[in-house]
């Protein structure tokens, strides 16, 4: 890393190896972060494993979305953490060392994109790199009070960078203020190839009533108040008439199945010791009966087409980004597991629709940060994140 100091955790140990970037540019005098899934120039790519990282090569050439950012002007400052493989949705990699909450003592960052929240909660760069298959930025977000965004499937380069799960997988960014926030966003997203007049807000109940008590539901009340000052009153729909779980059983399924395809062979070749439960997620993909994977595709597309009639070209979906703050670092077994199928129950909304989400920091409980949502119509990223911004501003 080009820093001196990394009090949290959040950056690879890497030498500091300089990245030239553009005299001038919209982002000049801003520093940003990568998560360590993409390639940057004169530096390996671990993807958060040390036997993946002892096999990479220094790389001469940056991802795309990392080169973007330097022509812009913004400073390179180093390479941050990721979940091995970046299957995982805590932010704890055996391998190395955790990432700290700044913004919520004793609690987890969230993950894959741990090192990539941690650095920029902590004031250690203005905006990082992350991407989101699962929820690997907006879960970080949420839990580390940020902006984040997943950007509609397919509208920022992803070349250069590690698969997960390639129908799912997006690079997306985390910044601490709104006004950065949109400032990268012009860079990072390029522009709506539509106008998109964002009028008709929808609330999610069954997302809400994934809440894990009425605490949140209060927590998140002002935010909610501020979006419809902006929208109007919502309209209450159901996202998933036979349920959330059951749509997070399609993106498990598809999630697993391309994972065990992008690594599988890698992983049967390597055997590397892995953190408890990334390999049993690579295996469960492995061991899912092809009529089972078909089953969930077939599923996808209508779950697609249900989100795609519920928002239209001007409707936005208001949901909470996770049910509850971080979990607590110590948090193991079961109780983490129901956490984390409550969790995805939400977050694969998005991903299932290939749609854009923003998860906007404001509300906290106990003193933790809460994220609050946004999903629009696909390819409205930048009205979106508009918005988004419009509500912070109040």
């Amino acid at each position: 890393m080009l820093l001196e100091n990394d009090p949290v955790n959040a950056f690879m140990d890497y030498g500091a190896v300089p990245v030239p970037s553009a005299p001038s540019g919209p982002l000049k005098g801003l520093t940003f972060a990568v998560k360590d899934i993409f390639d940057v120039a004169g530096y390996p790519t671990g993807g958060g494993s040390p036997v993946k990282l002892a096999e990479s090569p220094v790389h001469t050439d940056s991802a795309p979305i990392v080169a973007a950012m330097l022509d812009a002007g913004a400073r390179f400052v180093g390479k941050t953490q990721t979940d091995e493989l970046t299957f995982s949705l805590n932010g704890q990699n055996k391998h190395y060392p955790e990432p700290i909450n700044s913004r919520a003592e004793g609690r987890i960052t969230g993950g894959s994109s741990s090192g990539s929240a941690a650095a920029v909660a902590a004031g250690l760069c203005d905006f990082a790199i992350g991407s989101d298959t699962g929820g690997s930025v907006r879960a970080p977000a949420s839990y580390c009070g940020l902006w984040g965004i997943r950007p509609t499937h397919g509208r920022v380069d992803n070349r250069r960078a590690m698969p997960l799960a390639p129908s799912l997988d997006t690079a997306g960014y985390f910044a601490d203020d709104h006004a950065v926030f949109a400032k990268v966003a012009p860079v990072f997203l390029g522009d709506d190839e539509n106008d998109f007049a964002l009028t008709r807000l929808l609330r999610a109940e069954d997302a809400f009533a994934l809440l894990a008590s009425s605490r949140e539901a209060e927590a998140l009340a002002p935010a909610v108040a501020r979006v419809e000052a902006l929208l109007g009153a919502p309209s209450g729909v159901t996202v998933a008439p036979e349920g959330l779980l059951a749509w997070y059983e399609t993106f498990r399924r598809i999630q697993a199945a391309e994972a065990w395809k992008a690594h599988g062979a890698w992983i049967d070749d390597r055997d590397p010791d892995m953190t408890p439960g990334v390999r049993e997620r690579f295996e469960f993909g492995r061991d899912l009966p092809r009529e089972e994977r078909i089953a969930a595709e077939e599923r996808r597309v209508l779950q697609r087409v249900r989100m795609e009639e519920l928002l239209g070209r001007d409707g936005v979906l208001m949901l909470p980004t996770l049910p509850a703050i971080a979990p607590k670092r110590d948090l193991a077994g079961e109780a983490l597991q129901a956490y984390r199928e409550r969790a995805l129950s939400m977050l694969c909304i998005a991903g299932l629709s290939g749609l854009p989400q923003v998860s906007m920091p404001l509300a906290t409980v106990d003193g933790c940060p809460l994220g609050l949502s946004l999903i629009g119509p696909r390819g409205a990223d930048r009205a979106l994140l508009a918005l988004a911004v419009r509500v912070a501003q109040g």
